[in-house]
């Protein structure tokens, strides 16, 4: 299982935070609560929707970038992210 760490860096301000923000992913949510709390990110600060578990992730500020990297998180781009958050979407049902 990988921790994923995507090069979005969107400029935005999150509460107190005036940073560049990206999304911290991993392969199960059990794996990403783990590596959350290890960086010291709160849980209540967790991205979840209802339906679209494949969407769930942390925003990560970039001065917690080399942090996360040290502790493992793997670098991709935010299209090889959305590369693999489609391919765990569930199965569409024919109607």
């Amino acid at each position: 299982m990988t921790v994923y760490l995507d090069d979005w860096r969107q400029p935005a301000r999150l509460g107190p935070v005036d940073d560049r923000w990206s999304h911290l992913v991993a392969d199960t949510d059990e794996e990403l609560h783990a590596f959350a709390a290890r960086l010291g990110l709160r849980r209540a600060s967790f991205q979840s929707r209802a339906g679209r578990p494949h969407h769930d992730h942390y925003d990560l500020p970039e001065r917690a970038r080399v942090a996360a990297v040290g502790l493992g998180a793997v670098e991709v781009s935010w299209r090889e992210l959305g590369r693999r958050l489609r391919a765990r979407r569930p199965a569409r049902t024919a109607t």
